[in-house]
């Protein structure tokens, strides 16, 4: 058998899966790490626990599957985006923990960028919108607080890097310091239309482009891993940002084909081919996929708290057992008893863009239970969800009938039908959710000749679950507003 692994590594776990070469999964190994969150707001990553999980994963799943080094046709990474890494050049040591993507210490930067006039330029340069959320600030804020960042960084002493290319240095014993175009275009540091890194925004930010990675096609080789590692060297062929990737693994290859993934928080994109479109609705532009010859966009929305939220219920609550209990302790009860929840714990994404608001639950009555709680979060999820499509709906100037979904969260059968009912369209579930994997495995076989193009790619997807709308449109509608007045709740200051 031969096989292509992914490396999927996410914000609370790192997983690979071995996959035929008819895109079946094999095998598949995971395990979580450690998150730390030293003040309110704040949120990072061990990169040397990130390495050490993901080479155990690797390691064990080829062992579950017996597949021996000249068994990997490839490797393909798929990764959390904008989560940020320094390293010394040299010795390869971090020199401190990760901020995630999901940390809001930067935000004092990106007021004083925005109060200062760049918003404007941002936004046209990245397609983004400027927030704490993308990788510049919080390369800023290492080089200005770590003792002799600045000094390292200025002299080409420290490299910087996104998970993927992290991965990929530690792969290739630190002999490629590269990244993708999808991962570029989510640090607010790279040109989306010139493809390149941005002189303007590198001086903005006091950042020395030195440090900063090659940047290179979605599917292409960029090296080959130590013989150490694995007893043989494997090419690492595809890398993709986790939901552009899970875009790929959806077939989305068409322009007007969208997808939402439901995991720590959800992410919904639109591929829009080689067209990119200006969002006047509160969404951003990224690279969808970058092939040798040209780039693909996407319109994205960006939700931050979404399965996050179904955890805290799980985690600090203490009020369900486990993920999986939320759609059975959801469907004991016929609605919310009127209430509802805006789980903005990290503050709002896409298309608020409001980093200090805070979660709220409104419309709380006497009769108000834990199993009206638990409905009310999973439906927090779809509401989000809602406004982001209609959003992209005004954007790109046309009415969506469907929406494909993956992500863990997609496997809960009543937020799939809610979801639907909310949004008045089909909601489609491929027989595989794990189409993250999926797409990194699908770039890294492309660069390798294993499939001819995407119309073969497309021919191995296996058959979906169709959840239609079976809500009125009354109901629909008022149901709406009662989120939207909630949602104006978690905006006051």
């Amino acid at each position: 058998m031969k096989y292509i692994m992914t490396l999927d590594q996410g914000t609370t776990s790192s997983r690979c899966i071995l996959f035929d070469l008819n895109g079946s999964a094999a095998a598949m190994a995971q395990r979580e790490f450690t998150q730390y969150f030293p003040q309110p707001g704040w949120v990072e990553h061990d990169p040397e626990e990130i390495w050490d999980t993901t080479l155990a994963v690797s390691r064990e799943a080829m062992f579950n599957a017996g597949a021996r080094p000249e068994d990997i046709v490839a490797i393909g990474i798929t990764n959390q985006r904008e989560t940020t890494v320094l390293w010394e050049k040299t010795s390869g040591r971090p020199v401190a923990n990760a901020i995630v993507w999901q940390c809001r210490r930067t935000s004092k930067i990106i007021d004083k960028l925005v109060q200062d006039g760049a918003g404007d330029m941002i936004r046209e340069k990245t397609g983004l919108v400027p927030d704490a959320y993308f990788s510049a600030s919080k390369i800023k804020w290492l080089l200005d607080t770590v003792p002799g960042a600045r000094k390292m960084a200025d002299n080409g002493e420290l490299l910087f890097g996104t998970i993927d290319s992290w991965l990929i240095w530690k792969l290739t014993g630190g002999k490629a310091h590269v990244t993708d175009y999808t991962n570029a275009s989510r640090t607010m540091l790279f040109n989306i239309e010139e493809l390149r890194w941005d002189t303007d925004l590198l001086k903005l930010l006091d950042i020395p482009e030195c440090i900063l990675p090659e940047v290179k096609p979605s599917s292409c080789v960029y090296g080959y891993s130590v013989r150490e590692l694995y007893g043989g060297e494997i090419p690492i062929a595809g890398a993709a940002g986790d939901q552009q990737s899970a875009l790929f693994g959806q077939c989305c290859f068409l322009p007007g084909e969208m997808k939402n993934t439901y995991g720590t928080g959800c992410f919904l994109l639109m591929n829009t081919g080689s067209e990119r479109v200006r969002s006047k609705n509160g969404l951003v532009t990224s690279i969808a996929v970058g092939y040798q010859d040209h780039v693909e966009y996407a319109l994205e929305g960006s939700i931050f708290t979404a399965g996050s939220a179904v955890q805290w219920l799980r985690d600090e609550l203490s009020i369900i057992p486990t993920a999986s209990d939320s759609e059975r302790i959801a469907c004991s009860v016929a609605d919310t008893a009127g209430a509802y929840i805006v789980p903005a714990f990290t503050g709002l994404g896409a298309p608020y863009w409001k980093q200090d608001a805070r979660g709220v639950i409104t419309g709380v009555t006497r009769g108000f239970s834990r199993a009206h709680l638990v409905r009310a979060t999973l439906e927090s999820l779809a509401y989000q969800t809602h406004d982001i499509v209609r959003a992209m709906e005004r954007d790109a100037k046309m009415d969506i009938t469907a929406l494909r979904v993956d992500g863990g969260a997609s496997a809960n059968n009543f937020l799939m039908q809610f979801q639907a009912d909310i949004l008045n369209a089909d909601v489609i579930r491929p027989e595989y959710i794990e189409t993250t994997a999926l797409g990194a495995a699908y770039l890294a076989g492309l660069a390798m000749g294993v499939w001819s193009g995407t119309a073969e790619i497309r021919s191995l997807r296996a058959s979906d679950q169709v959840f239609k709308s079976a809500m009125a449109a009354e109901k629909r509608e008022e149901l709406l507003k009662g989120w939207q007045k909630a949602v104006r709740c978690a905006l006051v200051d």
